[in-house]
Order: C-alpha cells, then sequence, then structure tokens
C-alpha cells in the first residue's frame, strides 16, 4: 500500500511540475545577400590612391544576416528564464561577421517577470533597441545608416558583459537601462559603458529616446571583437585606401557619447519619421586607448562633436511594392584647428514582397561630402561597408533578395 501511495504522490508531483514548466526554443534568422555597382571607391594604382568603378557581392544590406536560437521556460507566477544566442554570418564565404565572434550579434540570458525582465550578456544598447526601429534604414538598408553609423542607429557595435534591465509595456510607455562592467582591476569606471532609454506609442504615433556614454571605446565598445587590436585603432585606416574617414582618427577618445531622440506616425500603407543625435568624441589623445601613435595618428587633442538630421518615409505603391526613402544631414568634426566637415546622403528602395518572408529589392544612394573630415583631408564620401570614394561624391546601387525564416 505504501508503495502504491509513493509511485502516485511521485506521478501527482510530476504532472504538477509539467504543467507549469513549460519550454520553448525558436530557431530563427535572416539570409540577405546582393550585387552592388559603385561609380568611385578608393585603390592603389603604382602606389598612388586613385578611384575606379567596383562592382561586388556582399550580404546584411537590406537587414543583417543571422541564425539564431530563442528560448524560454515558464517558471510560473508570471515568471520565465529566457535566453537568445544570435550568430551573424557572411552568405558568400561562410564567414563569421562582428569580428569573428560565433554569437557576436547577441548572447545572452535572462528572467522575465510581471515587472520587467532582467538579462546579461552581450546586448545591444539604448540607442538600438528604441531609436533603430524608426529611422530610414528599416525600408533601405544599411547604406542609408548615418556615415558609417557614427550614432550605432545601425547597431554596428554591441556592448559586452551587460546588465540590462527592460519594463514592460505600460499603455504604450517602455523605459530600459544598461550598464556594461569594464573588469579592469583597481578602476571601476575603465572600460565601463552605460546606456538608457524609453519609448511611447499610441495610435500611429511613436516618440523615443536615447543616451549611450562609452568609456575607453577603442577597447571595449569598437574593439570588443574576437579579431580585435589592443593597440591599434579599431576603426580601420585612415590612410591608404580608407576604412572609415569620416570619425575614423577619433579612436583615440576617452570618452564616446549619443543623445538621440526619434518620432515616427505610421499610417494605412505608409509610415513617416525623422531622428536626430548628438555625438562627441571627447578627450582625444587618450594612453588608455592603445599605441597612441596608432589610433591618434594626427595627434589630437580636445573633443569632435556631430549633429546628425533624418527624416524617411516609406509608401506602400500596393500592397507587395514598397518605395521607401531617407534623406541624412551629417556636420561636425572640428578639432584642434581642423575645420568641420559635412555629408548629405540621399537613398531610395523599391521593395517587392514575393511573400510573407521573401523580398527583392533594388537601392540607389548617393552621397556628397564638403569640408574637412577626421583624417585632416578633403572629406570624401563614405557609406558603411562600401570603400569610400576618392572624391567628394559618390553613388552606390543595389540589386538583392531577403528571406526571413
Amino acid at each position: 500500500m505504501n508503495r502504491i501511495k509513493l509511485v502516485s504522490a511521485s506521478a501527482a508531483l510530476l504532472v504538477t511540475h509539467t504543467a507549469y514548466a513549460q519550454s520553448s526554443v525558436t530557431l530563427y534568422g535572416v539570409i540577405d545577400f546582393g550585387l552592388n555597382f559603385t561609380n568611385n571607391a578608393q585603390t592603389i594604382v603604382s602606389g598612388v590612391r586613385t578611384g575606379r568603378q567596383q562592382y561586388w557581392m556582399s550580404s546584411s544590406i537590406m537587414q543583417g544576416n543571422r541564425w539564431g536560437l530563442r528560448g524560454s521556460e515558464d517558471l510560473g507566477g508570471g515568471y520565465k528564464a529566457i535566453f537568445v544566442l544570435e550568430n551573424g554570418f557572411d552568405v558568400g564565404t561562410g564567414n563569421f561577421q562582428q569580428g569573428g565572434d560565433l554569437f557576436g550579434r547577441q548572447a545572452y540570458v535572462g528572467l522575465s517577470s510581471p515587472y520587467g525582465t532582467l538579462t546579461v550578456g552581450r546586448q545591444y544598447d539604448s540607442l538600438v533597441d528604441f531609436i533603430g526601429p524608426l529611422t530610414g534604414a528599416v525600408g533601405n538598408g544599411t547604406y542609408s545608416v548615418q556615415n558609417n553609423d557614427i550614432n550605432n542607429f545601425g547597431n554596428t557595435y554591441r556592448v559586452n558583459n551587460a546588465v540590462k534591465f527592460t519594463t514592460n509595456n505600460y499603455r504604450g510607455f517602455v523605459a530600459s537601462g544598461l550598464y556594461s562592467f569594464g573588469g579592469v582591476a583597481g578602476s571601476f569606471g575603465r572600460n565601463s559603458i552605460f546606456s538608457f532609454g524609453a519609448s511611447y506609442a499610441t495610435g500611429g504615433l511613436t516618440v523615443a529616446a536615447a543616451f549611450l556614454n562609452v568609456r575607453d571605446p577603442n577597447r571595449s565598445f569598437w574593439g570588443n571583437n574576437a579579431n580585435s587590436s589592443a593597440t591599434a585603432s579599431n576603426l580601420g585606416a585612415i590612410s591608404g585606401v580608407q576604412a572609415n574617414p569620416v570619425y575614423g582618427a577619433f579612436a583615440s577618445a576617452s570618452t564616446y557619447q549619443v543623445a538621440g531622440g526619434a518620432i515616427q506616425y505610421a499610417g494605412s500603407g505608409f509610415f513617416v519619421g525623422a531622428n536626430y543625435s548628438h555625438i562627441s568624441f571627447r578627450n582625444l589623445n587618450d594612453p588608455a586607448s592603445g599605441t597612441l601613435s596608432l589610433t591618434n595618428p594626427r595627434g589630437y587633442t580636445g573633443t569632435a562633436s556631430f549633429n546628425n538630421y533624418s527624416p524617411y518615409v516609406s509608401y506602400a505603391l500596393t500592397p507587395f511594392l514598397w518605395l521607401n526613402g531617407s534623406y541624412d544631414y551629417l556636420v561636425g568634426g572640428a578639432v584642434d584647428g581642423k575645420a568641420s566637415a559635412s555629408y548629405h546622403t540621399f537613398c531610395a528602395t523599391l521593395d517587392y514582397l514575393l511573400s510573407k518572408r521573401t523580398d527583392v529589392y533594388f537601392m540607389a544612394d548617393y552621397q556628397i561630402a564638403h569640408g574637412t573630415d577626421s583624417t585632416g583631408q578633403p572629406a570624401v564620401a563614405s557609406f558603411l561597408t562600401v570603400t569610400p570614394s576618392n572624391t567628394s561624391r559618390q553613388a552606390v546601387f543595389r540589386i538583392g533578395m531577403r528571406h526571413r525564416f
């Protein structure tokens, strides 16, 4: 009799445990690939930099390539254990993106509760969470991202070792805060990052604001991937064939800071919006950035600041065909006797939906640069992921295909 009671009690306990400990794991991803053309890309001919036409194929332009695992386990009482592991990859080569990290896009574990969600790991900052969805990049992709993603609205950089808390949605209001521990012995603030933001949505209107502050950004933010350098600039070459002439010579900043705001209205078959950001590279020539001859070859001191303004619009010509357009104006970068620069970027995209998961698109982008860029030379046009122009103007065209699963 006692044995029967024990078996019955064990079965009841198992059934009770199973009833609330529901769990799920979802595999998801995006594959985006296409052919590009630019009328002027820097190249070296007989030891001299010049500009040539260029054709090439690339991934992650309309949307970042990824495959990921998202899971949750119901703990009862409104609590859930959650996790996300998300890899970025290049379709053309099969290589990892995000500087060679296996789960370079996201990797975190956390707890969801009736009060909000607490997560720890490699995560997005608040600019990405709140301002990123309210930009022209949603319909126009990477080439519309503000000049080499100077404000990180395009999610080029992630935050390691971060603790983030995000509130639940209270009648359209959501807020979040993040802190990243630098992990340097004897210095709590070294390599640290903090970010916070909020958004409010009612009807078709959404407004958002966010802030990001990064200490020692060349190591903690721009250089936090597997292939990053501990001594050289992680913003890329600023001489020869350049990588990022817009702000690449400011890698020696002791602090990188961005404040941004955005507004968007969505109606039937269209949405329109605008965003603004103030970006500053503070206290240049910081020895903690690495070897100064590499992180600050121009010897800048002081602070370089930029302002960015960007309106955008998307309109459904038919339920399956969307026309997207954006304009971006970036100005600033004057520092230590160097004049400022300005950049005008025009983007248009025609996007045709073959199904709910698959679309084909055509992009046309054009940029005009003026003034003196971070390298101390006449400013040249420079799109994110595209070899900079050798002149002040550059046109980029792309035809691509995207599939989501």
